[in-house]
């Protein structure tokens, strides 16, 4: 060994260099996996160091291009793979000792990752991704978080035909042999750890909202793309009116896209508008939800129960003078509805055209566009576009990082690792509507000029409000305690390796 004794800072700076020297974020994904995998504080220390340099890089948007080709760059094993064939295994693996300390587990299976589809067990980059933030940010210990991928198979034939495929080589296990498989899993974990939080990711739409209501009153368990989601939006929405200087209630919301991610921020702005003093029919009033075959109308076939709860009936339309045999399209609502805020979730890139977003600027001096869906290849309009056809006027939230000034990015980063972190502190058994939606309104309120949600680098801020807000409401501790025992990623006497 050379006799030099290096600083973490040092370390830091040597692993940064040749970060920068690898030609493309993918190639920077692969380095910081690795480095996650062989030395967690110095990892910890980079990512924290510069986390908006470092947050496209560990999640959105290059963590989809690491989901899809997971197989491809497999080192090392990290979180837990359960699989169908290992069902009745579940108690033994979850038992083991190195598990003792979890107090967060983020599980996918893979089906529906960002806007890629189904990628089978590469769905695990979300899981290792969502965690890495829940420390860099929230500081819970990197030894208390557990990635897990439920192997329900994959739909995805090319996944199953490549022979570097790491994952169950099935088709993908459905009906009530899925939902047994799931029952089996949430049960083991309810035993192993009563007050773990358990966040839900990617999951296929109706999947999505069958596990959140069926679970979430048996342990503290959330649905990031449906309530980490709507939090974000309607924080950043309500930031983006407090602009515009008009209610949230005073709002013609058009939204398209309306799965679950959609449903889950219309549930939230109703839940907010009837706090702010509207009737919960004023607020539903207020919420035009389009998907890609056009408005969505009662009566049409179907439809989730969270859309049946805002399709419109034919008298809303009646005066529009469209055609009887086909639901108006996205154009054709925003036009007639006069939409001051325009929310996308299809993954439909391009959904927004030009004669959209030019009919939304016309019946508004600052129309609200937020394209949301992830990865960049799937938003909805790239923000120079909306810039240039709303004249300049646009206010702008993306679900991706756009390098395009004064554009907010609403990532739900902003949003569940404080949740998790105010959860925890409160030993809460449950994580309820209010605690979103005071998650919702701190991340609101904590940037008052430039962009509407703090700069990245105040992301750990933004964690402890957020869990403050989470907390108090939940009758837990203060903001010092806290604090207090968030982790930080420094060495203990001297360099170890967790």
């Amino acid at each position: 060994m050379p006799p030099h004794v290096g600083t973490l800072e040092a370390q830091i700076e040597r692993r940064r260099r040749a970060l920068d020297a690898l030609p493309d974020d993918f190639h920077r994904y692969i380095f910081l996996r690795e480095l996650q995998d062989s030395n967690e504080i110095l990892f910890q220390a980079l990512v924290q160091s510069d986390l908006p340099h470092m947050l496209p890089l560990v999640y959105t948007p290059t963590v989809g291009e690491g989901c899809r080709r997971f197989s491809e760059i497999w080192r090392k094993a990290r979180g837990l793979f359960i699989s169908w064939p290992n069902r009745d295994r579940i108690e033994h693996m979850l038992a083991n000792p190195a598990f003792d300390r979890v107090k967060v587990i983020v599980v996918s299976d893979g089906e529906r990752i960002l806007g890629l589809g189904d990628q089978g067990a590469g769905g695990m980059g979300i899981p290792i991704g969502k965690l890495a933030l829940y420390t860099a940010c929230a500081g819970i210990h990197p030894g208390e978080v557990l990635p897990i991928l439920l192997d329900a198979g994959t739909d995805n034939a090319a996944l199953r035909d490549d022979p570097l495929y790491v994952g169950w080589r099935h088709a993908r296990v459905r009906g009530e042999d899925y939902d047994g498989f799931v029952d089996q899993f949430v049960e083991v974990v309810a035993q192993r750890w009563p007050h773990v939080v358990l966040q839900w990711e990617d999951f296929a739409g109706a999947n999505a909202w069958k596990l959140l209501d069926r679970y979430r009153t048996m342990l503290p368990s959330f649905n990031d793309d449906i309530q980490g989601t709507a939090a974000t939006a309607v924080g950043t929405l309500m930031a983006a009116v407090r602009r515009v200087g008009s209610p949230l209630q005073d709002q013609r919301i058009v939204m398209f896209g309306f799965g679950a991610a959609g449903a889950g921020i219309a549930d939230l702005l109703v839940r907010a508008m009837v706090e702010d003093g509207a009737s919960e029919a004023q607020a539903r009033a207020a919420i035009w939800p389009v998907d890609c075959m056009g408005l969505v109308m009662a009566g049409q076939d179907g439809l989730s129960p969270a859309q049946r709860r805002y399709a419109r009936r034919a008298q809303d339309i009646a005066s529009w003078g469209c055609a009887s045999d086909a639901a108006p399209s996205l154009a054709q609502v925003v036009r007639h509805v006069g939409a001051t805020v325009l929310v996308g979730t299809s993954g439909q890139p391009g959904a927004f055209s030009e004669e959209v977003i030019r009919a939304m600027a016309s019946g508004t001096a600052q129309p609200i566009v937020f394209p949301l869906s992830n990865p960049i290849s799937h938003c909805e309009a790239h923000p120079v576009d909306v810039q240039a056809w709303s004249e300049g006027r646009a206010i702008i939230g993306t679900g991706s990082p756009f390098a395009v000034e004064g554009i907010t990015q609403v990532n739900n980063v902003y949003v569940f690792p404080g949740l998790g972190l105010g959860v925890l502190a409160a030993r809460a058994s449950q994580v309820t509507d209010e605690m979103f939606l005071a998650a919702a309104r701190t991340i609101a309120g904590m940037n008052s000029n430039g962009p509407l949600l703090p700069p990245i680098e105040r992301l750990r801020d933004v964690a402890l409000e957020v869990a403050c807000a989470v907390s108090q409401g939940a009758g837990g501790p203060d903001r010092a305690e806290i604090a207090a025992v968030m982790w930080q990623a420094q060495y203990q006497g001297g360099p170890i390796r967790l």
